[in-house]
């Protein structure tokens, strides 16, 4: 007792096999998902995506409430990019994108969406971390203790020029009040 016939059971595969078809039709590979770079630094979101036909690659940030479109282009063909990200952005056709001159506002989620003409899509995330540089702050917290070393020992030496001055100045003095002869009389028993 069946209770497919023949017909269904080959629609049913064929069915079946184009939403496989579909579904494995985009692929989105990368070597890493979660990038940690220091600021004013450039970065590489590296895919390789394989798909049928000409896909669309559309890059979206997200972080907190923010989501703003990076860039849309297909390899080969158009490339969009939004105007906040215009001179720092670098396309490539299988897909990646190079971001440079990090800020801090960069940290947060990026998205990689590719779709094919047929209206299929699949997404891809990553995780940007951007890191102050803390050795930069050191170098300049060294040269500011240099120039406060430099300036405290300038004083210093300063001081010690105007206090011999100071007891030049008064032994001059004392020899100036002093009488030039020192003539003492003698007085009879």
């Amino acid at each position: 007792m069946w209770l497919w016939n023949t017909q269904e059971v080959a629609l049913f595969f064929s069915i079946t096999l184009y939403v496989c078809h579909l579904a494995g039709a985009i692929s989105i590979r990368s070597p890493q998902q979660s990038l940690t770079r220091p600021v004013q630094q450039d970065v590489l979101f590296s895919v390789d995506i394989s798909c049928v036909g000409i896909p669309t690659v559309q890059w979206t940030f997200m972080s907190g409430r923010v989501s703003r479109d990076i860039g849309a282009w297909q390899p080969g063909g158009y490339t969009n990019v939004s105007e906040d990200y215009m001179d720092r952005i670098l396309t490539y056709t299988n897909g990646s994108m190079g971001l440079s001159d990090l800020r801090i506002q960069d940290t947060g989620f990026y998205v990689i969406t590719v779709t094919e003409l047929s209206g299929s899509s699949k997404d891809a995330g990553f995780v940007l971390n951007v890191e102050e540089v803390l050795y930069e702050d050191l170098q300049y917290l060294a040269v500011f203790a240099v120039v406060l070393a430099s300036l405290a020992g300038f004083l210093m030496v300063s001081m010690w020029l105007m206090d011999k001055a100071y007891s030049q100045i008064n032994a001059w003095r004392q020899r100036r009040q002093m009488p030039e002869n020192d003539v003492t009389e003698l007085q009879p028993l």
